[in-house]
């Protein structure tokens, strides 16, 4: 048996071969050292950046949850006889999730965003959906990222009883104002799920008997996908990933305008919702057999 074993077998660590009591006692460490000292204050600062940093990840929760309610709301638009009661009621809900917008930039005020990002674009790609969605239904046309921004600065007077963020000096040398700016990446993430909201609109319209609202939705998702194109592989990766979700809605609509267009005249208008979601499987079962029977060039047969 080699002499580094023990009877057991194992090696013996290096520090084993010393007596115990010959072993080096830890000395005790000056709390008031400039080290100690360059330290806990390391500590706090990482502490605080964490608890921002959570602050911001309920407030995107909080962002998300309410954009998803508006849209849910505006949908109802399909089937209300009454339009403008329910911009109305979208109107006050944006406004709330604007407040909360709020708190994350006075949160923000003196940071970097971009340190903060992730924890917030959850949050800001849902407002861009729900703000799009609304300016789609209004004017038939996607609202700029500049307008967007426009929304998104706040004043004084903008600081409700919803926001409890207690201001900071720097904030006070700003006057009160606080600004927050989306990013092209949440802007494009939030256009391309409003593609998904698009079709499902166009799904209700079709149930309805309207028969305007599919060509219309159609030609503008056309449009939408044309830019997306421009983009390409040149984009973020999770551009590119919604780029195949974005065609299949767009191949949804433009199949129920295709059925509207060739056998709508012969359909009553209460039947046209099953022609178009019988439409829509065959499409679906058509695309995963092409994806199935697909092989690669060169491969057994």
């Amino acid at each position: 048996m080699s002499s580094k074993e023990g009877s057991g077998g194992f090696r013996k660590r290096k520090h084993d071969n010393f007596p115990h009591n010959q072993r080096r006692e830890g000395k005790d460490v000056n709390s008031s050292s400039p080290v100690m000292l360059a330290f806990k204050s390391f500590q706090q600062e990482l502490d605080a950046r964490h608890d921002k940093y959570e602050r911001l990840v309920k407030l995107s929760r909080d962002i998300t949850v309410e954009s998803k309610r508006t849209i849910f709301l505006l949908h109802r638009i399909t089937s209300a006889p009454d339009m403008e009661e329910i911009l109305t009621e979208s109107e006050v809900k944006l406004d709330g999730v604007r407040q909360k917008i709020l708190q994350v930039a006075q949160e923000l005020s003196v940071e970097d965003m971009h340190q903060f990002h992730r924890a917030i674009t959850t949050g800001l790609q849902e407002y861009v959906e729900a703000v799009s969605f609304q300016h789609f239904i209004k004017t038939r046309s996607l609202i700029s990222m500049d307008e967007i921004n426009k929304q998104l600065i706040f004043s004084t007077e903008d600081n409700g009883k919803e926001n409890k963020t207690p201001s900071s000096d720097a904030q006070d040398k700003q006057c009160g104002t606080w600004r927050l700016r989306i990013t092209p990446v949440d802007y494009l993430l939030g256009v391309a799920d409003l593609t998904g909201e698009l079709m499902r609109m166009c799904i209700n319209s079709v149930g309805n008997g309207d028969i305007d609202t599919p060509f219309e939705v159609s030609q503008f998702l056309r449009q939408v996908y044309d830019g997306f194109s421009f983009i390409g592989n040149t984009g973020p990766y999770e551009v590119s990933k919604k780029l195949y979700t974005l065609k299949q809605s767009l191949a949804k609509v433009e199949n129920a305008c295709y059925a509207l267009k060739v056998r709508g005249s012969e359909i009553p208008k209460h039947m046209l919702a099953d022609v178009f979601s019988v439409k829509t499987e065959m499409t679906s079962a058509s695309n995963a057999c092409l994806c199935v029977n697909r092989r690669p060039e060169g491969g057994a047969s």
